[in-house]
């Protein structure tokens, strides 16, 4: 026997028991007639006698032409099979044509059903084509940007301008866009959202094509398209960069075994898609029969059959039994590898095993059946069907609709972690299914935030809705309102107690995420070969290399959400690792060991380091590696470096600029608005992080020296990560400051390294963008608010007014509705004091992870600078994303760490082992930041004396290599509001700035530092060459502000004088406001400095 599962003819074993012709009566399992009865009790005859007595005996020996003659009783007939319908051209199954019928690049899934777009504006089409008739595919919409979705000929040739509906033969729908396209194009339809479902309808009998939007028609599109000999239409689509669907080309949602549908049926619209009506109903007998083996058991003693709880089965090696299911298994296992079967049949199956509820531990039969599948089936067979079960559940997941209850999500899950549970079928998942690689089960760690608030189920938890009346002057919303009303307080409580039923049952969904990345990082599992972790840790360090490019392939709202489930499965793994292991740290006091940024243990894919290039260290801290850790980089390693890296090192120096900077994201790339700390919404992008000094620890003996080179990932084994007897692992090469103390599984030490790099590839971004949804509900409230007052002055005599004012009320009302609840779920799922906990974790991480660096001295340029742009962007995250729905002074030590960001903030900002010019400004504008803010100053005022003492010294050398800009505002804050200089809270060409920018630094209320102010003094008297030099840099600035200020004046007067309307430029107006700051601060200084020195 053969099997076609897989696309691979192979030879199949057989497990029919050989006969004995001279003792036919003998089975050597049980006796004949419990053995007759117990086959015709699991293979059921619809044509024979129901009455036992009258049965023929049936034995091993007759239980396949038996089981054939089953199998054959309700199969269509050949002339069934064989018929084709008429007007469809092209193999089947149907799926996309990935090897000719594409244009750009494109990341199409492994059953080819599943299309991401990475390219400006690709286009890829099916494989079969309809000429004549009435048909219909859907298309499952992941993400709601640009996309064309429809139907072309073969004759469309398509570039990355033009795609579906932009050649004359092809016709298109866009949702984003809300219209039809064809050449030209017009408004049709409605605006789609992630999770809704584009029916495609082609009728070419009248030449019409129509689009349907979840079930519900958008009207004829288009008529009279092109009809006739030589013309045949496909299924296409052209889609943008990261945006991404699924087909369907019928049935996946079938119900039954003789109707098939779409989840949205069209009558008279057939589907492209053949249905397999044998193989199906085959499949499901077959599964009724091993449904009849699990719910019976041989009672030898009495014997007679008895009927036992499927749930209670266990492979417990009855040779009776082994012996059924091996000849059900050479007809049930080649159906296993077709991923529609797999889907309809065996899915549904191991889903309603699980419906009755309860914990996956309480379900062991799953555990059984996988067990049974390794032992029954070919190992190509379970591969292939491991490989479309995990298909069918990520799509299945990916696109189910949200309800109130989350139940679809809970359900994919919970059978996901039972898969993932059976130890076999993991690591062969882990290992070579492609499907299962970090880039694509992320998807099982994401929830998506609903558009569409009434089909989310939204109204029913939240049917109170409230948000912010009270304003102060400043336009902020006072949070504990004095004079809330009885009514607006109630509301408030309602639809505080909504969130907390929303977050409730999100939480039931990250629970089985978590529980999924656990059973991931099982580092206990090496029985059956490699463990788990080291095969996570591997594809997890892949996926951050290939999202470490200015074209990151994990959506931003993916990576946040993975981001989050992964701190808590490794904290948990750390935890409870140090129960097991007494004198490791704890997940609270976690950082990465400095030995990682130089062993050559961890790839950093050239990421850009403190110190400038990797290859530059190397060769010029060679000496001090071996000195202060006993590591000798491997000559060959340093000899590879070209003369093209020599000749830029003699060229750039010190000073050489990180080439690295884009690819990490973050605040490297400083955009040109940013180089005052006045102009723009610059607060949300300006970091702020910190390190303090920590005291060398007593030396010790210097052990043997250790030859080390860089390994790749695929190349790296346990041992090389966890190390051996004589080798550290990941660790090896520890400084002489670095405590023996043990910390953790080094494993985890990586991933955390991972997921400190992840948050700086694009998480930081995601949630800022994510807060506009908090900063549109303050801006419709204020304006609700304006409107009502409006309409409680309107004058009785104008109804006119009145009514539009009404109108504006509705709307507004209607709009903060909607807004609020989606603004429930995003800080359920984005925003809430989990997952701030989360992030200020990560803050600390990154602090101490850069002290026990540079308490490494030299080796401190090692330290990759994504740990700088984490600790300032996680304190800016916590700082302006989380508040005021949680606050910053709640969080554990958090003035201990305020005091500590500052300590890294006032030394490194001027470190000289810190050669970057992107991060050295990063570390200006950071501080140029923090001295704004009361609480952050006060906590720079904490620090040592000494390291006071030294940030003021710096701040008052020369301009030359420093942003001189972010240093006169460092300056002019410490002063403000001490003598006549500043009488405005607010300067007054910023006072029309909107409400939700209050938090902007240039826009705080003086907080002058007289501490500060009298160790800039000290400093200035005690040195009179600092004191020219300082002075003589701020008169040149004066000199050139105030006449760069007086010329932009005159331009403005000029402007302002002409007889035609014109309007100035806004962006002039600020440069010239600039100015005059610069201008004021130069005399401001001036005076206070002079002061000083006499």
């Amino acid at each position: 026997m053969t099997s076609k599962g897989g696309g691979t003819t192979l030879t199949r074993r057989n497990y029919r028991l050989a006969s004995d012709t001279d003792k036919p009566k003998a089975t050597g399992i049980v006796n004949e007639k419990l053995l007759s009865d117990y086959l015709h009790h699991v293979f059921p005859s619809t044509t024979g006698p129901a009455v036992a007595s009258l049965r023929k005996p049936l034995g091993f020996q007759d239980l396949g032409t038996h089981l054939e003659r089953l199998l054959c009783e309700e199969e269509p007939t050949d002339d069934a099979k064989d018929q084709t319908v008429e007007g469809r051209l092209g193999p089947q199954p149907v799926v996309l044509d990935h090897t000719s019928g594409f244009e750009g690049l494109l990341f199409v899934d492994d059953d080819l059903l599943g299309v991401i777009g990475h390219s400006n504006f690709s286009s890829i089409r099916a494989t079969t084509c309809v000429y004549k008739g009435k048909w219909a595919y859907e298309v499952l919409i992941s993400s709601q940007g640009l996309m064309q979705i429809g139907w072309c000929t073969l004759n469309c040739r398509f570039n990355q301008e033009e795609g579906v509906g932009d050649t004359p033969d092809s016709y298109a729908y866009d949702g984003n866009r809300v219209r039809k396209w064809n050449v030209t194009t017009t408004n049709y339809g409605k605006s789609w959202a992630a999770g809704d479902i584009v029916s495609c309808l082609i009728d070419l009998d009248e030449g019409t094509i129509t689009f349907c939007l979840n079930g519900q028609s958008l009207g004829t599109a288009f008529t009279d398209i092109k009809m006739g000999p030589g013309i045949a239409y496909f299924p296409a689509i052209s889609l943008s960069f990261k945006e991404s669907v699924a087909f369907n080309f019928a049935f996946c949602a079938c119900s039954s075994l003789t109707h098939f549908r779409f989840t949205y049926p069209v009558d008279g619209y057939l589907p492209l898609q053949n249905p397999p009506t044998a193989d199906l109903l085959k499949a499901h007998k077959l599964l009724g029969f091993v449904k009849n083996v699990l719910s019976t058991a041989l009672d030898l003693q009495e014997e007679r059959l008895v009927e036992r709880d499927i749930s209670t089965w266990r492979l417990n090696g009855d040779p009776t039994v082994l012996i059924t299911l091996a000849h059900l298994f050479n007809h049930f296992a080649p159906l296993m590898c077709k991923v529609y079967l797999v889907e309809d049949v065996l899915m549904n199956f191991l889903l309603g095993i699980l419906e009755g509820g309860g914990s996956v531990d309480e379900h062991p039969l799953i555990q059984q059946l996988l067990d049974l599948f390794w032992l029954l089936m070919e190992d190509y067979e379970v591969n292939e069907c491991l490989k479309q079960l995990m298909m069918s559940l990520l799509r299945a997941y990916r696109f189910s609709p949200i309800i109130p209850d989350l139940g679809f999500q809970i359900h994919y899950l919970r059978l996901t972690t039972a898969i993932l549970r059976h130890e076999k079928s993991r690591k062969y998942l882990l290992s070579n299914i492609s499907t299962f690689d970090v880039m694509r089960s992320v998807v099982f760690f994401y929830i998506k935030t609903p558009l569409r608030v009434k089909e989310a189920g939204l109204e029913e938890l939240i049917p109170t809705t409230w948000w912010p009346t009270h304003f102060d002057k400043e336009g902020k919303d006072e949070r504990e309102p004095k004079d809330e009303s009885a009514d607006e307080r109630l509301r408030r409580r309602a639809y505080e107690r909504g969130c907390q039923r929303l977050k409730k049952r999100i939480e039931v969904v990250e629970e089985l995420q978590v529980q999924i990345l656990r059973l991931l990082l099982n580092n206990k599992d090496k029985t059956t070969g490699e463990a788990s972790r080291y095969i996570f840790l591997n594809k997890f360090r892949k996926f951050l290399q290939e999202n470490a490019t200015s074209t990151a392939l994990c959506p931003p709202e993916y990576m946040v959400c993975f981001l989050h489930r992964l701190i808590t499965a490794v904290r948990t793994c750390w935890d409870d690792s140090k129960r097991k292991t007494p004198g490791t740290i704890n997940s609270e006091e976690a950082y990465v060991p400095p030995q990682l940024f130089y062993n050559g243990k961890v790839d950093y894919f050239d990421l850009q380091r403190l110190g400038g290039l990797l290859s530059h260290l190397k060769k010029t801290l060679k000496d001090d590696l071996a000195s202060k850790a006993n590591v000798i980089i491997d000559p060959a390693e340093i000899q590879a470096t070209s003369m093209d890296d020599l000749d830029e090192d003699e060229e750039n120096g010190a000073a050489q600029r990180p080439f690295g900077a884009a690819a990490m994201g973050g605040a490297l790339a400083r955009p040109s608005w940013l180089s005052s700390p006045t102009l723009g919404r610059a607060n949300r992008f300006l970091s702020t992080a910190a390190v303090s000094l920590m005291t060398p620890r007593r030396p010790f003996t210097q052990p043997e020296k250790v030859k080390v080179r860089t390994l790749a990932v695929e190349q790296r084994t346990e041992e090389d990560i966890e190390g051996s007897h004589g080798n550290d692992g990941l660790l090896l090469g520890r400084p002489m400051e670095e405590p023996e103390q043990p910390i953790a599984d080094k494993s985890l030490l990586e991933i955390v390294d991972g997921i400190v790099m992840m948050y700086n590839l694009s998480v930081h971004q995601q949630l800022g963008k994510m807060v506009v949804v908090s900063d549109d509900v303050h801006e419709y409230a204020v304006a609700l608010k304006d409107t009502d007052e409006k309409i409680a002055r309107c004058p009785v005599r104008r109804p006119d007014i009145l009514e539009e004012l009404q109108k504006s009320q509705k709307v507004f009302a209607e709009k903060l509705n909607h807004l609020c609840r989606r603004l429930a779920w995003i800080n359920a799922t984005v925003y809430s004091k989990e997952k701030m906990l989360d992030i200020y974790w990560l803050l600390c991480v990154c602090i101490r992870t850069i002290e026990h660096a540079d308490n490494t001295g030299s080796l401190f340029a090692f330290a990759p600078e994504f740990y700088l742009n984490v600790a300032m962007n996680a304190y800016s995250a916590l700082k302006n994303y989380f508040s005021p729905a949680n606050s910053m002074d709640e969080l554990p030590g958090y003035e201990e760490t305020l005091t500590q960001l500052a300590a890294i903030l006032a030394k490194h900002f001027a470190d000289p082992r810190i050669v970057g010019t992107d991060i050295k400004d990063s570390l200006m504008q950071a501080l140029a930041s923090y001295v704004c803010y009361p609480q952050s100053l006060r906590a720079v005022e904490r620090i040592p004396e000494e390291q006071r003492v030294a940030m003021m010294r710096n701040l008052l050398a020369p301009y030359e290599q420093r942003p001189w800009a972010q240093t006169n505002w460092i300056l002019v804050r410490l002063w403000r509001g001490c003598g006549f200089g500043y009488r405005y809270t607010r300067l007054p060409h910023l006072l029309k700035t909107k409400p939700e920018d209050a938090n902007l630094p240039s826009l705080q209320k003086p907080c002058p530092s007289l501490l500060l102010q009298r160790h800039m003094a000290e400093l200035l008297s005690m040195d009179k060459d600092m004191a020219a030099s300082f002075l003589n840099s701020v008169l040149n600035q004066l000199n050139w502000a105030f006449s760069e200020f007086i010329g932009m004046i005159q331009e403005i007067q000029q402007a302002a004088e002409r007889p035609e309307r014109n309007f100035v430029d806004t962006r002039q107006l600020k440069v010239c406001a600039t100015c005059f700051d610069l201008s004021t601060t130069g005399t401001v200084v001036k005076p206070s400095t002079e002061q000083s020195n006499s």
